[in-house]
C-alpha cells in the first residue's frame, strides 16, 4: 500500500479490481476543509481516461508489473508481433492494447513488455526514438532553426512539426510521450 503523498506521474495502482495509470497528480488544499487528491486515470485494459478525487489520507494498493525485453517483429491482420528476446517466443498483441504507441513502432525496435499476473497489459516505448523523415516540404534560404516550424511526416506514418532546416531522408529524434521533435541524428 502507498500513501496519496507516494504517487506520482506514471505509477500504476489497482483500483476497484482494475488496473490503472497516472497521468496527472494534483494536491488540493481547500480551506478548511480536508487535503484531496486529483488523479487523472487511464485504464490500462480498456484504454480509457478518467478523473477522480480521494482524501489525502487514502492509501492506494500499487501493481507491480512485469517487464521483458521484446522486439517488435511485423503486423499480420491487426495482430502485432513481438518476439521474447531470451526465449524467442513470438507474442501477438491486439491493436487496442498498443494504443498511441502505434505512432511510433518500426520493425526491429527494442522494447518492453509489460505484464501483470501473467496477463500482458501493453508495451513501454524508451523516451525518445529515432525515426526517418520520409516527407516534408522544402527548406528556404533564410530559415532558421528557431524561426517556426513545418510539418513532416515520418517513416511510420505520424506527422510531426520539425525545425524548416529538416529535409527528406533525415534522421531526427523524436519525443515518444509528446510527440515532439527533438533534434536532428543525421
Amino acid at each position: 500500500m502507498i500513501d496519496a503523498g507516494e504517487l506520482k506521474k506514471g505509477i500504476t495502482i489497482e483500483l476497484d479490481g482494475q488496473l490503472y495509470q497516472i497521468l496527472d497528480y494534483q494536491h488540493i488544499k481547500i480551506g478548511r476543509g480536508s487535503a484531496q487528491v486529483r488523479l487523472k486515470l487511464r485504464d490500462i485494459r480498456a484504454g480509457h481516461t478518467t478523473e477522480r478525487s480521494f482524501q489525502a489520507s487514502e492509501k492506494f494498493t500499487r501493481a507491480f508489473l512485469e517487464h521483458r525485453p521484446v522486439q517488435y517483429l511485423y503486423n499480420d491482420s491487426g495482430l502485432y508481433y513481438f518476439m521474447d528476446t531470451e526465449n524467442f517466443e513470438q507474442i501477438p498483441l491486439d491493436k487496442s492494447k498498443l494504443g498511441e504507441a502505434l505512432s511510433y513502432l518500426k520493425e526491429g525496435f527494442n522494447l518492453e513488455m509489460l505484464t501483470h499476473k501473467g496477463e500482458t497489459i501493453g508495451i513501454e516505448f524508451p523516451i525518445s526514438v529515432e525515426l526517418q523523415v520520409a516527407e516534408t516540404g522544402p527548406g528556404f534560404k533564410g530559415d532558421t532553426a528557431t524561426a517556426g516550424s513545418k510539418p513532416a511526416k515520418l517513416e511510420t506514418g505520424i506527422t510531426i512539426q520539425v525545425p524548416f532546416f529538416i529535409n527528406t531522408g533525415d534522421t531526427i529524434k523524436v519525443d515518444t510521450r509528446t510527440g515532439e521533435y527533438l533534434e536532428r541524428i543525421s
